[in-house]
């Protein structure tokens, strides 16, 4: 028996253990966020053929993916996505390149790795935006 049967992500987290299974689902399921749910425009790949994919930057992808993880986990956010080996937001890069790498999603010729490198800090940026108008404040 080969290894031709598994499936190519499982193949991916044998190899590269950085990175649990979930962070990989999570930044899909957040491209999909972004191109869905928030709507965000989108990058003209120069082709205009019917059927192919939006595409977004990587910097889109890391605030699509910062926006999502607030809207899925609040305030336990950052805690989630260091549980699955996320430190920074280059790590989203490492993560969506292994996906390229395997087939599992589709970068434009304009797209780099290090488009995801340092876009937002960690500390902070996954904290659901909270204000209290000074009006509603009770001291």
């Amino acid at each position: 028996m080969g290894n031709s049967n598994v499936h190519p992500l499982l193949a991916l987290l044998e190899q590269d253990r950085r990175y649990k299974l979930e962070a990989y689902q999570f930044v899909r399921d957040a491209l999909d966020y972004a191109q869905s749910v928030i709507q965000m425009p989108t990058q003209d790949t120069g082709e205009s053929h019917p059927g192919v994919e939006r595409h977004i930057t990587g910097q889109q992808l890391c605030e699509a993916i910062r926006l999502y993880a607030v809207d899925q986990f609040g305030f336990l956010a950052k805690a989630v996505l260091n549980s699955w080996g996320v430190y920074n937001t280059g790590d989203f890069g490492e993560i969506v390149y292994n996906l390229i790498r395997i087939k599992q999603m589709k970068k434009s010729k304009t797209d780099r790795r290090e488009d995801f490198d340092d876009v937002y800090p960690f500390e902070g940026a996954f904290e659901p935006d909270f204000a209290i108008e000074d009006d509603e404040c009770p001291f």
